[in-house]
């Protein structure tokens, strides 16, 4: 194979913006084979601009056609793991959207299909291709901010007015989203947040339903988290603060880093914190800290192409994907616990937990859910918005 012939389903605004990249030839060994949508409208806007692209109404049988190698999937997030799986079912590679899905159990399930196709299964956390986010990283799994003691994030600048949720149908409802600004807005900052400093042991969490918003689902959260060794962990995020933050600090035993507009600052120790503590002679030691300072080079419309052509990559040569869709796992339980910390009125939840109570709990707000239209903008607009990218 010297090309990768991708489908895509469903073509709404994020669907247009990967079927235009592709279409233009803008990933290299990837061309547009089909696509896929179940409005009559997405598809004749999609015939009258991917001239010879076959367009399909259902899905299966776009799958079933011969003409395409792999799929993008791109429709609302509670639909991602059913079609990823009959994808895979039909010997596809898949590339999915964020989040995976809405459930951890649904989650679970495609993971271990993954384990038994030799098919290529991503997701698009397309901001682990920051820079600064990869030296964030790099810093603390090569132990060289010591032990971790302290994480914090404050992602506010998600703001979203009434007539944004207002868009669409589906949107801030359980039924149509399955959540609001943790399933939607910030799931690449829960990503990133567990890429870098890893998984916690334990989640508490108050999530605020429609405080900014006349919606069913939560537009203000303050998650506490625990890890293994002791330290703790801080992540804010709201769509109804103006002007906003995102400040990511993290402080170990030998520095912290801070990543904050674009530049990532690290303050380093000449040795570790608890040797100075314990064996400084004077009560209020002043310490001088090493500084270094990154400033990222990440260019603003290129994350979602470079996940694409990582994705192709691994097709074609066996690349090893920067973002497997098994890794969608670890974001979609920091929201699913925090979730069920709320709904269990603010206690902790410890990982893992029980996914059956999490879907038992979920499926008694979609049941009262006011709305499941599934509507969708009928003039995406086929670019990457800013508010898909780092939102500094």
């Amino acid at each position: 194979m010297d090309k990768v012939r991708i489908g895509i389903v469903g073509v709404g605004n994020i669907g247009t913006a990967h079927a235009n990249t592709i279409f233009a030839g803008k990933v290299a060994g990837a061309t547009l084979g089909a696509i896929c949508d179940i409005s009559a409208d997405r598809r004749q806007f999609c015939k009258d601009n991917y001239t010879g692209v076959e367009i399909f109404e259902d899905y299966k049988t776009m799958f079933a056609s011969g003409l395409i190698d792999a799929v993008i999937v791109a429709t609302p997030h509670k639909l991602h793991c059913d079609i990823a799986m009959d994808a895979l079912k039909s010997e596809l590679n898949v590339l999915v959207e964020k989040p995976v899905d809405i459930t951890i159990s649904k989650a679970m399930a495609i993971n271990e299909l993954v384990k038994e196709t030799d098919k290529k299964f991503a997701i698009m956390f397309n901001q682990r291709t920051n820079d600064i986010f990869a030296k964030a990283r790099e810093i603390v799994k090569s132990g060289a901010l010591g032990e971790l003691k302290r994480t914090v994030w404050i992602i506010t600048n998600w703001y979203r007015t009434q007539r944004y949720y207002d868009s669409a149908g589906w949107r801030a409802t359980w039924a149509g989203e399955g959540g609001g600004v943790l399933l939607n807005q910030a799931p690449h900052n829960l990503d990133l947040w567990q890429w870098i400093c890893g998984m916690p042991v334990e989640v508490q969490a108050n999530c605020e339903v429609g405080k900014y918003h006349n919606i069913e689902v939560e537009d203000d959260v303050t998650l506490l988290t625990r890890y293994e060794n002791g330290a703790t962990g801080m992540f804010i995020t709201s769509t109804g603060e103006f002007p906003g933050t995102n400040r990511l600090e993290i402080s170990g035993t030998k520095g912290k880093i801070v990543v904050e507009s674009g530049t990532l600052k690290w303050w380093k120790l000449p040795e570790d914190e608890r040797q100075i503590c314990f064996n400084a002679e004077q009560l209020f030691p002043s310490i001088k800290c090493d500084y270094e300072e990154f400033v990222t080079q990440s260019k603003d419309g290129e994350a979602h192409m470079k996940i694409i052509q990582n994705y192709v990559n691994a097709i074609l040569y066996d690349e090893e994907l920067l973002s497997p869709g098994t890794d969608g796992i670890y974001e979609l339980t920091l929201s699913n616990a925090a979730y069920l910390s709320s709904w269990k009125g603010g206690v902790p939840v410890k990982l893992p937990f029980n996914e059956r109570e999490f879907d038992k709990e979920l499926n008694k707000k979609i049941k009262n859910s006011k709305t499941n239209d599934p509507k969708e903008n009928k003039n995406a607009s086929g670019k990457y918005s800013k508010r898909w990218q780092v939102n500094w």
